[in-house]
């Protein structure tokens, strides 16, 4: 008798061992240790050492791995190019600091923003290097989606009877600082009752190309605060108000099959409460849905299908008002949008939280929180959790092809 409950007990042990060599046919670029590393087939590539690194983002082909390598204090950031089939990384232009860089959607060409200065790579050999002026007084951008040109934003100017418009335009790729190619696009008169904005920022295009999404964002305090998601019309004929939220890029998530928006909504720059998961049908954005419990707050989202958001949630504090702010211990859930019907999805231990939920079809990926960080994926919502990387520092990026989002 001893023996047979000594067998099942070891059974029911190795079956709740997580498998750290889950097998992912995709490649991603994460952050350990702060220095850059690649992870394709299994098996892992440091490509860094003795940096400080932010941000990598693949190129349109998946050879090239774009990233900024910064201080500590995320001081001077200088961007850098890895190529995958040379195995180097190389500045494509010495001494380059920027923090806003993307790669275009059709080509491998990197375009970044420097001190106001909208610049793109040149190509010598398919591999981009050197640079070329596009266009001044930019504050943000966005590749359109044909990778033709760029929407551009320029910061609201302060004059003695208050703030003046934020400006849009369209900029060809081939505008070589030419202003006689660059027009006009929309321009946003901003009020302190209505909407009041001084710059926009985080430019998203919708699955069908044809509803475009950006943050409005106010003064420096007020924005920590309080922000407003808004979207425009391809035509740029068509602008409306969504709702206001936090300056997270990551909090706001196109559907990958229809003209849906999701985004985290609530103003406090404070996660304890007030921040909800919300679904805004476009163009009739007056016409959403908040999806978070009484009770609870959702600091992330992500489409799983055409049906279904996962957030990370976790219960509200309500209780806290000074002091340092709380740890919020989040867990996955996954939402049905048309039956309103949740369930959770992951079981992170005590003072761990579940983060930064991403979905690559099958393969459900999130940032687990603890002692050290983990990335943990699941094969489907009924597969069982399994770990895949460790000491990860929480940056991880897929390179994956638009996917086709049918279930």
């Amino acid at each position: 008798m001893g023996i047979k409950i000594l067998f099942v007990f070891i059974i029911s042990f190795l079956t709740c061992l997580p498998i750290a060599s889950a097998e992912v046919p995709y490649k991603a670029a994460f952050i350990r240790d702060r220095q850059l590393w690649m992870i394709e087939n299994g098996q892992e590539y440091q490509i860094t050492a003795g940096r400080y690194i932010y941000d990598p983002k693949w190129s349109f082909d998946g050879r090239f791995i774009a990233y900024l390598d910064g201080d500590k204090n995320g001081g001077k950031m200088y961007l850098f190019i890895y190529d995958t089939k040379q195995k180097k990384s190389y500045q494509p232009y010495t001494t380059i600091e920027t923090r806003n860089f993307q790669w275009s959607p059709s080509a491998n060409i990197l375009a970044y923003n420097s001190f106001g200065v909208l610049n793109i790579t040149k190509t010598e050999n398919g591999i981009p290097k050197g640079f070329e002026n596009v266009s001044l007084g930019v504050s943000d951008f966005g590749w359109f989606p044909d990778g033709k040109s760029f929407i551009v934003s320029s910061q609201a100017d302060l004059l003695p009877t208050g703030w003046g418009p934020v400006h849009f335009f369209k900029v060809p790729v081939d505008a070589q600082l030419d202003t006689t190619k660059i027009k006009p696009f929309y321009t946003i008169k901003t009020n302190t009752s209505d909407l009041f904005a001084i710059d926009a920022n985080f430019f998203k295009w919708s699955s069908d190309q044809s509803w475009l999404s950006f943050l409005a964002t106010p003064t420096a305090s007020w924005s920590a605060d309080s922000n407003t998601l808004c979207v425009m019309s391809a035509s740029g004929t068509n602008f409306q108000t969504v709702g206001k939220m936090l300056i997270y890029e990551d909090w706001i998530k196109w559907s990958p099959a229809e003209n849906k928006l999701a985004y985290i909504s609530g103003e406090g720059r404070f996660f304890v409460q007030n921040k909800k998961a919300a679904i805004a049908d476009i163009p009739a954005a007056a016409n959403q849905k908040e999806y978070t419990p009484a009770g609870y707050v959702d600091l992330d989202i992500e489409w799983l299908s055409k049906d279904e958001v996962i957030v990370s949630r976790a219960k509200e504090n309500k209780e806290w008002e000074e002091g340092p702010v709380p740890e919020m211990y989040t867990s996955l859930y996954v939402v049905n949008i048309r039956s309103g019907n949740q369930k959770q999805l992951t079981y992170p231990k005590k003072n761990e939280a579940d983060t930064n939920p991403q979905v690559v079809h099958p393969y459900i990926t999130w940032f687990r929180k603890g002692s050290n960080g983990e990335v943990w994926i699941k094969n489907g919502i009924h597969a069982p959790e399994q770990l895949w990387l460790e000491n990860v520092d929480g940056d991880l990026t897929f390179y994956k092809k638009k996917l086709n989002y049918t279930n």
